[in-house]
């Protein structure tokens, strides 16, 4: 049940007050409508119908302090929150895990694309996927909706990013067809090697040294271990494409992300490592920010 009527006029104003104390509108907006429960049509009715009456699902007073705790401390609201609007679901957030990035949208699609290469084709009924990396779930929760008869598995090395992707898989894609598994990259998924259609990731890729100058909200909050990737940004791209050749079935597939700067470098692995159909994919600001491969039916 909402907890505060106001008319639009005065919540306008109340906003404009909280944006002259710091922040981004488009930030505040996005607490109002997660927070808040304002919907997007009533967004766009506030200064069309100023004298209007809004509802809210919390009151002005929690949001005020929401607000404060994001501008003084950097919190990020999705943790304030504790969701994030991801796809098609609304995911569980935690500073367990990185908060999931709407450009990593984008490897879903490519990698069904790549089990679907024409519109006229079927997505194969049975096979067998993994999430290296999983961290909230983000990755195996889409997979698990778009490939429900497929045997899932999902990789983090962080016993707490695990359990915050068991809940969303539990709430989300509630399925006895995947698996959560704790260790590093490949290691847990032996008993499967060969036998693995699709690999997604989207692994730890800033260099070392540029972690420190993130911003605070993400330098402060989000998991190192989910950040860095050594010294150049590589070390867990280099380890997930030397297991490839072993433990993806001929013919599957491998798609990861990676820094806004290391297309080539990732390329030139992907290559080295002996895999094939060897493709760079913008995000979504034409950046190319994925790679994909394929093991080789035969060798």
């Amino acid at each position: 049940m909402p907890t505060t009527r106001c008319s639009a006029q005065d919540l306008l104003a109340w906003r404009q007050s909280l944006l002259m104390q710091g922040g981004r509108a488009v930030d505040f907006d996005w607490l109002l409508m997660m927070r808040g429960d304002l919907g997007w049509a009533a967004m766009q009715k506030l200064r069309i119908l100023p004298e209007s009456t809004v509802h809210l699902a919390a009151s002005l007073h929690d949001l005020e302090l929401l607000w404060h705790r994001h501008v003084t401390e950097h919190v990020p609201l999705q943790h304030l929150v504790g969701r994030c609007p991801w796809r098609d679901v609304e995911l569980q957030v935690s500073p367990a895990a990185l908060i999931p990035r709407q450009e990593t949208e984008l490897l879903i699609d490519l990698a069904l694309q790549c089990l679907k290469p024409s519109e006229s084709e079927a997505l194969p009924q049975a096979g067998v996927w993994a999430d290296l990396g999983t961290g909230s779930g983000a990755l195996a929760v889409a997979l698990a909706r778009s490939l429900p008869g497929w045997e899932g598995h999902a990789v983090d090395l962080s016993a707490e990013a695990l359990e915050l992707a068991r809940a969303n898989l539990r709430s989300l894609a509630p399925s006895p067809c995947w698996t959560l598994h704790q260790g590093s990259w490949w290691e847990p998924l032996e008993p499967w090697w060969g036998t693995v259609h699709l690999v997604v990731s989207n692994p730890p890729y800033i260099p070392r040294v540029q972690v420190q100058g993130l911003e605070p909200v993400v330098r402060d909050h989000e998991p190192h271990l989910a950040l860095s990737g050594g010294d150049d940004g590589l070390d867990c791209c280099r380890a997930l494409i030397s297991g490839a050749p072993r433990a993806l079935a001929p013919g599957g597939w491998l798609l990861l992300e990676h820094h806004h700067d290391q297309s080539e470098a990732v390329l030139v692995l992907l290559r080295d490592a002996g895999l094939e159909a060897v493709q760079a994919r913008p995000d979504l600001q034409g950046v190319m920010r994925f790679a994909l491969a394929r093991r080789p039916l035969r060798r």
